[in-house]
């Protein structure tokens, strides 16, 4: 399958992300969002992370006119219907997730493709909601996504071969690196990094080291460009904790309990950068 459109559910940070890439590339794009204000907010995002690349001299004003002139908003589902290809990168919630997969299947042809962004709901159960199971898969992007070159492609137990070459060469068009992940919690990335962020907080429980200390060993002795506290921090203790109770529930092995120190600095509402105060202070 050509994909030459794309539709987007969701103008917010991944959405806009997703946009800026596609249309970057070439493809056209449709995104919609719930409301005017929304959408016009994601499309001045675009063009202010395409003004960045300008003066930093990556791209052209050609270029970057052209990219914004692919991108079009909306309000209405209809207008998805000229896409090959909707990705859904809504918040990640499962009933409201739910709620948009079945407006998109309801309005879009049968052969069209539909994608999630969901970095931990199970594709295979949200495959399960459509009329097109087979049509159905998970395209992770990660965050900057016009930065980052990763994209884990997801395969529901449905998922058929057509759909995943379709959805694999078209992250290749974007200039992404695709990954294919089994249908699992956390798929690849999450499921090795939020563990190693876990226990990290477990090393500062035990007062093994500073969280300064801790961060630079990581830093300078595992090449990372972020110590796994400061990520912690950036992400959200409160998300941490989440993924790490997804992680015990699902695979009930203790070695996903999350740490005690983690739990209570979530329950002191100190969850990182969102609030001011986290491993660090902001």
């Amino acid at each position: 399958m050509n994909i030459s459109t794309v539709g987007i559910i969701g103008a917010g940070t991944m959405g806009n992300g997703i946009a800026q890439a596609c249309a970057v590339c070439g493809l056209q794009v449709v995104m919609v969002d719930i409301s005017e204000a929304a959408v016009a907010k994601g499309i001045a995002t675009v063009g202010a992370s395409l003004d960045r690349l300008l003066k930093k001299e990556k791209i052209s004003p050609q270029d970057r006119d052209a990219a914004l002139a692919r991108i079009t908003g909306s309000t209405r589902y209809e207008d998805l219907q000229s896409a090959q290809l909707v990705i859904e990168a809504a918040t990640e919630n499962y009933d409201l997730k739910v709620k948009i997969l079945k407006q998109i299947d309801a309005m879009v042809p049968p052969e069209v493709i539909i994608a999630s962004n969901t970095s931990s709901i199970s594709i295979t159960k949200l495959a399960a909601i459509t009329s097109r199971a087979d049509r159905f898969i998970g395209m992770h992007f990660f965050n900057p996504v016009p930065m980052m070159a990763l994209v884990e492609i997801i395969r529901g137990l449905q998922t058929s071969d057509a759909t995943h070459e379709a959805v694999q060469t078209m992250a290749k068009k974007l200039g992404k690196t695709p990954i294919t992940v089994k249908n699992a919690p956390g798929f690849v990335v999450n499921r090795i990094l939020v563990p190693m962020i876990n226990e990290a907080f477990f090393v500062l429980a035990e007062g093994l080291a500073t969280a300064e200390d801790i961060d630079a060993g990581m830093k300078l002795g595992c090449n990372q460009p972020i110590g796994p506290l400061a990520l912690a921090d950036m992400v959200g203790l409160d998300v941490c904790l989440a993924v790490m109770e997804v992680y015990l529930s699902e695979f009930g092995d203790s070695k996903y309990r999350p740490c005690p120190l983690l739990k209570e600095m979530v329950a002191a509402g100190q969850l990182g950068r969102k609030t001011g105060r986290g491993v660090y202070q902001y």
